[in-house]
């Protein structure tokens, strides 16, 4: 008995490390998402990026299925299937874009830091878990730094860009809560492959009804940046995110998003050249912090 229990104990702790890694290449990879929708939206219709992003990704999803000989979800998987879609293939990427033709993407970017608390609170509305009070006052605080450096900002406060910015926080803590629940069943990447699948159709017209006019005037960097959403924002970090959520735990490792405000106002910074002041810092190194306390009392 006591060598069963033994093993058990070993194997989840395993799992939750192996959790806890993917989801932190996830963030990694996600970090980049909101420096180089900000450089796409310079010269692209927010419409167009995330329709062009997902028909892309959505390209890239049906190759792999189809090479890897994966049979169609259950009738019964559909609706989760299609919450991830609206979440976080078409909701996050359109209202984030949206939101960034009004704010920076270092102002943007420190909203992330309400993700986690989305995401933990869908966790067990939708996926039945139960963290401690402890995690929550963590997650709460950590919510509560970011929303305070927001209406700290003043002149650099823009109601329209960061109500958006909130919007697409919600909506994707719910994509995020709602594939993780169902990546323990279907797999990580096939979640995020179906949703594409599913959204396919309506992102296909969207991106041809709002073409640019002349493609050969935009700018190499929005290319770029166009290519990174698509490929890594909205495809190969979603298999590493997904794959950490089921393993260690959406409340645990969705802690793991405070994280991403870190190194991308250092993208921020670095590439776009966008100021960071020393608050934005002091905010995010309060984050991190609640990071590492919610983690050791995520259960």
């Amino acid at each position: 008995m006591k060598i069963a229990e033994h093993r058990d104990s070993s194997e989840t702790a395993h799992g939750s490390v192996r959790g806890w890694i993917n989801g932190f290449i996830g963030v990694l990879l996600f970090s980049g998402s909101l420096p180089a929708t900000r450089v796409a939206v310079l010269e692209l219709d927010p419409i167009f990026l995330t329709a062009a992003r997902a028909a892309i990704a959505a390209i890239l999803a049906i190759m792999v299925l189809f090479i890897c000989g994966q049979k169609r979800p259950k009738r019964s998987e559909i609706y989760s299937i299609a919450v991830v879609s609206v979440g976080c293939v078409v909701g996050f990427p359109l209202l984030s874009a949206l939101a960034l033709q009004h704010v920076t993407s270092a102002h943007s970017m420190v909203f992330v830091g309400l993700l986690p608390l989305a995401t933990a609170v869908f966790g067990v509305l939708r996926g039945g878990e139960r963290p401690t009070l402890l995690f929550w006052i963590f997650s709460i605080l950590g919510g509560l730094l970011v929303t305070g450096y927001a209406i700290a900002q003043g002149s650099t406060f823009s109601p329209v860009g960061d109500a958006l910015m909130i919007a697409a926080i919600v909506v994707c803590g719910l994509g995020y809560a709602e594939g993780a629940r169902l990546a323990k069943t279907l797999g990580g990447w096939q979640v995020i492959s179906w949703a594409l699948v599913l959204s396919a159709p309506i992102v296909v017209v969207l991106a041809i009804l709002y073409l640019p006019t002349s493609l050969i005037a935009i700018r190499i960097d929005t290319w770029i940046a166009l290519g990174y959403v698509s490929f890594f924002s909205m495809f190969i970090g979603f298999i590493f995110w997904y794959r950490g959520l089921a393993l260690g735990g959406i409340a645990s490792v969705g802690q793991l998003q405070l994280l991403q405000p870190l190194f991308g106002l250092g993208l921020a910074a670095g590439l776009l050249h966008e100021e960071v002041g020393w608050e934005m810092v002091v905010v995010t190194l309060g984050v991190i912090l609640c990071v590492a306390a919610s983690r050791r009392f995520a259960r």
